[in-house]
């Protein structure tokens, strides 16, 4: 197991390695950088860009030098936290994120929780009742919540919460909290706006994995072993909790690769519609605007995400299923 987890980790370090090259290469790509857009649009709008500035910051963060060099800049950068220079917010990536990371990760590890606590016994109790009412009426409102639109179901919560609860259209907090710091007034207004999101973002995603769930219970609970097993006089909760329920737990663990990433980078649309307060709005902009650092170190950021999740995924499989770690080898 030692070895299997070692092997793991080193393929983490040529994978990241060759996905930060491919941002970076992305972020090269664009015929002008930041500094060439914004004296265009300075200039569209009849005013003059302060050019020593920009000819400081070019300076200061490499661009007259190779391109390699700068990568290579970068990426140690990147490893000793410094995660560069926004130039559209003129401060650094780190201090840009702040508290919009906070905020991400609360609405998406709600998320992820109420996903997985409303979709794991919905999907059981399908699987166990398949053809009953129960399994017709949950299955339908699972397939509504993966057809209706993120984007129409905020319009409608927006309204409703406005109406009947009267709290403040779109934000995670009330507005007259807006950049300041935090306090108990405070994290009581984001309590009180945080299941808007957290059901509009978490209806599509529990509906596809009552989907998952179901299905593939179903299909263990038809193999002979569990068949077996109730035959010789094991309870059905009992033969359904050891033997099928275990087998198709491989999918909830295999979705931790996905979770992690998402917590970041959440619904972008569904965020913007909100306006929340996340990063997701904040990626979108810096990619439009071709604020290099701020863009290339979330994307960075997120396929480390993506690899460490990708990790605890395959270790906690090879514990659930030994015939992960065992590579179909004879076990004798």
């Amino acid at each position: 197991m030692l070895r299997y987890i070692l092997r793991r980790v080193l393929i983490m370090i040529p994978t990241l390695l060759v996905t930060s090259a491919l941002i970076f290469t992305v972020m090269e790509l664009p015929p002008s950088d930041y500094f060439e857009t914004y004296v265009a649009e300075m200039a569209a709008q009849g005013e003059k860009a302060d050019t020593s500035r920009i000819e400081f910051l070019k300076r200061e963060y490499g661009f007259d030098k190779p391109a390699i060099e700068r990568y290579f800049l970068w990426v140690t950068g990147f490893v000793q936290g410094d995660f560069g220079y926004s130039f559209e917010y003129e401060m650094p990536v780190r201090d840009v994120v702040g508290e919009r990371l906070a905020l991400t990760v609360l609405v998406s590890v709600c998320t992820i929780l109420m996903t997985w606590a409303v979709a794991f016994p919905i999907g059981i109790y399908s699987a166990t009742h398949q053809y009953s009412w129960g399994d017709y009426g949950l299955t339908f409102l699972g397939l509504l919540g993966i057809a209706v639109p993120h984007f129409l179901l905020a319009l409608i919560f927006m309204y409703f919460a406005n109406v009947w609860f009267g709290l403040s259209i779109g934000g995670l907090m009330d507005p007259v909290y807006f950049n300041q710091p935090m306090s108990w007034a405070k994290a009581q207004s984001i309590l009180a706006h945080l299941w808007i999101p957290v059901i509009i973002i978490g209806a599509g995603g529990t509906g596809t994995m009552v989907r998952a769930i179901r299905a593939n219970l179903l299909d263990e609970l038809q193999k002979q072993y569990y068949v077996t097993a109730k035959a010789k006089g094991l309870p059905p909760g009992k033969a359904l909790r050891k033997y099928p329920l275990r087998m198709s737990l491989n999918f909830f663990v295999s979705h931790i690769g996905d979770v992690l990433p998402s917590i970041v980078s959440g619904s972008e649309l569904t965020a913007v519609v909100l306006s929340l307060q996340t990063t997701g709005p904040l990626l979108l902009r810096a990619l439009q605007s071709q604020d290099m650092y701020l863009a290339g170190s979330f994307l960075l950021f997120l396929s480390c995400l993506t690899v460490v999740g990708v990790l605890i995924s395959d270790i906690a499989l090879a514990f659930l299923d030994p015939r992960i770690r065992l590579q179909g080898g004879s076990t004798k």
